[in-house]
């Protein structure tokens, strides 16, 4: 009998049983192979361009059909796929009630609502995807609203190579404090501790007399209220991202993201690439991970009910612990009254579960702006020429699928290869998460990153919002980036304001 312990989207499995599965399936796809055809039209459309005088065909259409019209507001990120049939827009609304729906603490008459906690990051998930945008560090705004949180783990030694894993040093989860902190607890629960982050100006000097500064955060944890924490704590600090088009992520076919994977650089470009491979609970197998910060989870379910299992504290079929995140040594967080074990048997059950995933599927990634304007183009060529598109791959061509039409058979251009990339010491965490090691992380999609300020009201990026501009981000890359960050650096002025004009756009 096959025995795992599930932890940080990994597992620990006996050796004695196991079920060798595939781990590039894709079970959560109704999958309709491609035709010889269909794979030559989608390697020409997908190429890259030779020419930069004029936009690529379709170019404007982020998400192909699902895309929407670009609003001028604060709710750009919150339209439905532009394809979806209308009888599934009252879905979708309904997965957005419950998306933003605040939970409270059991016991409560509001039965439906109830099981918050008793420890917790939000009582909501539009709460750290504030207009399903993108998070911000602790010193921006009101502190009741940051949307950053802790990961912990500690060493957990090193896993040999499998079938279906490459070796990797595991992490387990901190014995007291779990594998994330919460800074909030329903009354008479103390919260877990408060994040506290500092920084220091880092002065960068750019071609034609420009200059940049990084600031370097340092974090540390205060308020501890359950005892201190292990003497190996590895910390990584975690913004939310933004939830646009993951439904069309997750269409990708594994083949063509294992396309672009060179873990040994064999092409000798400096850019190696490769898979996470992370356990789902879902599907009771190994899974190519293509969701959240280093691709720890594999699909929107899971990554959904990751969320409020660990966030919210709110169990689920995937994660039937009503104490959330609560270790065994939190005793009195493990014997509180939870919100389980009435007709739904956990706090929620699967139908809201696939309300909220459809809702997440379905978040519409809005048009590009000014894709014939010169400075963009200029920028694009840049782009392509610094190699920049060597980990955010342009464009892909989703499955076609039987039963998700809105993310079937769509060329969309979302600017991720979906790999992990070692991306220097600036930006470690040094804490491995499944196969990620504490340098790598997935590159984050960029369709939609210049509506940040409108939808979020700041422009912070990278894992934990250090960075104040897309300047500030790209200047932060190091590694296998690290060529093309001083490309940057050293190219003419004009040039590295087209480029960020270019990103902009998308």
């Amino acid at each position: 009998m096959r025995q795992a312990v599930r932890f940080l989207g990994i597992a620990a499995v006996s050796a004695t049983g196991l079920a060798h599965a595939d781990p590039y399936s894709e079970p959560h796809l109704d999958v309709i192979p491609r035709t010889a055809e269909e794979a030559a039209r989608i390697a020409a459309v997908t190429a890259p361009p030779t020419d930069f005088s004029t936009a690529s065909q379709f170019e404007e259409r982020s998400a192909g059909a699902a895309t929407v019209r670009v609003r001028g507001n604060a709710d750009a990120f919150s339209q439905p796929s532009g394809n979806i049939p209308f009888e599934e827009e009252l879905t979708f609304k309904v997965g957005n009630g419950l998306f933003r729906k605040l939970w409270v603490s059991s016991p409560s008459s509001t039965l439906a609502s109830d099981g918050l906690g008793p420890l917790f990051n939000a009582r909501s998930c539009q709460r750290c995807h504030i207009k399903d945008g993108r998070g911000h560090p602790p010193e921006h705004g009101d502190d009741n609203a940051i949307s950053m949180l802790m990961r912990v783990s500690i060493p957990g030694g090193y896993v040999e190579k499998t079938a279906e894993l490459e070796a990797y040093l595991a992490t387990l989860p901190d014995p007291t404090y779990g594998t994330q902190i919460q800074d909030f607890g329903v009354q008479g629960y103390p919260a877990e501790a408060q994040i506290d982050v500092t920084y220091t100006e880092e002065v960068i000097t750019l071609s034609d007399g420009e200059t940049a500064s990084l600031r370097r955060p340092a974090y540390t944890l205060t308020d501890l209220n359950y005892g201190p924490l292990h003497p190996d704590i590895m910390l990584s600090p975690r913004v939310a991202p933004q939830m646009i088009g993951l439904g069309l992520l997750e269409a990708i076919p594994a083949a063509d993201i294992l396309a672009n994977a060179d873990p040994d650089d064999v092409d000798g470009d400096g850019i190696s690439g490769r898979p996470n491979i992370v356990w789902s609970t879902e599907f009771d197998q190994y899974m190519l991970g293509r969701f959240g910060l280093k691709a720890g989870n594999p699909t929107v379910r899971q990554q959904s009910a990751d969320a409020f299992a660990g966030d919210i504290g709110i169990s689920s079929p995937l994660n039937p612990n009503g104490a959330g995140e609560c270790t065994d040594l939190q005793v009195d967080c493990q014997n509180a009254i939870h919100g389980d074990g009435d007709d739904r048997v956990h706090e929620i059950d699967d139908e809201i579960l696939d309300l909220v995933t459809f809702y997440s599927r379905n978040l519409a990634v809005p048009a590009r702006r000014d894709v014939d304007d010169p400075t963009v183009l200029r920028g694009k060529e840049v782009f392509h020429a610094t190699g920049c598109a060597s980990c955010h791959t342009p464009s892909f061509v989703t499955h076609r699928l039987e039963n998700q039409p809105a993310q079937s058979f769509q060329l969309i251009w979302p600017y991720t290869d979906l790999l992990l990339h070692d991306m220097g010491e600036g930006l470690a965490d040094f804490r491995p998460e499944a196969q990620a090691n504490g340098h790598e992380w997935r590159t984050p999609p960029l369709w939609g990153i210049g509506l940040t300020e409108q939808v979020s009201g700041h422009t912070y990026f990278l894992h934990d919002g250090r960075a104040r501009s897309l300047l500030e981000a790209i200047l932060w890359h190091g590694g296998e980036a690290q060529k093309q960050r001083d490309a940057v650096i050293d190219m003419p002025s004009a040039d590295r304001d087209a480029l960020i004009k270019f990103v902009e756009s998308l």
